[in-house]
């Protein structure tokens, strides 16, 4: 069994992973709010991880993964994204509840158990939240033509295509909102105090800008 330090170094590099492939960069207070830790926590996690090779802290203040850290972080976001696909795909569970979880489960998967996943899951596909291993780079998603639903067109459908996973609260707050996957939704406006208020099958709702930026679209049809 790993203990707490080893959980929470793969804890801290995942995030900083994650962050940098969604093209943010990460200080120590983005970590303390992901993470929900104090600052102090974070200075002495961050502390052993240069100490062991695992990141780098420039002059700028910004944390970064070394090549040994991104391939330990990659490693711990694989494990997660197989223990969700096995969780949804395998044991019916349900979207809103799984990346907690997850979270719990993919420290305690032994080497032999994640290669059974491998092999029955693949390692490609998406999680039950609409995501690849990693979070994609919000330029790529709009070259694809998916858009946040902050920034979407009011009188327009869309179809939700993925949703940020890092905060559980979230997943059930959208979740009692009838947001979810594959979801369709009218974007009925983009209001002054950075709310939206959309139109869903069960109603209307009001979405603040922190739940609409973790929500991703792609246009769809008006039935």
């Amino acid at each position: 069994m790993k203990d707490s330090i080893a959980v929470s170094k793969e804890n801290y590099l995942k995030a900083i992973l994650e962050a940098d492939a969604e093209g943010r960069q990460v200080f120590p207070a983005t970590l303390a709010h992901w993470l929900e830790v104090s600052a102090p926590a974070v200075t002495m996690a961050l502390k052993r991880l240069k100490r062991d090779g695992y990141v780098e802290v420039g002059a700028d203040g910004i944390v970064r993964l070394t090549e040994k850290g991104r391939e330990t972080a990659y490693h711990t976001a694989l494990r997660h994204h197989l223990i969700e696909r096995m969780l949804s795909e395998i044991f019916g569970m349900e979207w809103y509840e799984i990346h907690e979880e997850a979270e719990r489960l993919e420290h305690a998967v032994s080497p032999a158990f994640e290669a059974k996943l491998r092999e029955r899951l693949g390692e490609g596909g998406a999680c039950p939240h609409g995501n690849a291993v990693l979070p994609e780079n919000p330029a790529e998603r709009k070259c694809r033509g998916e858009v946040p639903l902050s920034e979407a067109l009011p009188g327009q459908h869309y179809v939700v295509t993925s949703l940020q996973e890092r905060d559980p609260q979230l997943l059930l707050f959208l979740h009692r909102n009838g947001i979810g996957p594959s979801k369709q939704l009218c974007v009925l406006s983009q209001n002054y105090d950075q709310t939206v208020s959309i139109q869903l099958h069960g109603g209307d709702s009001i979405l603040g800008r922190p739940a609409a930026e973790a929500v991703w679209l792609r246009p769809g049809t008006d039935k």
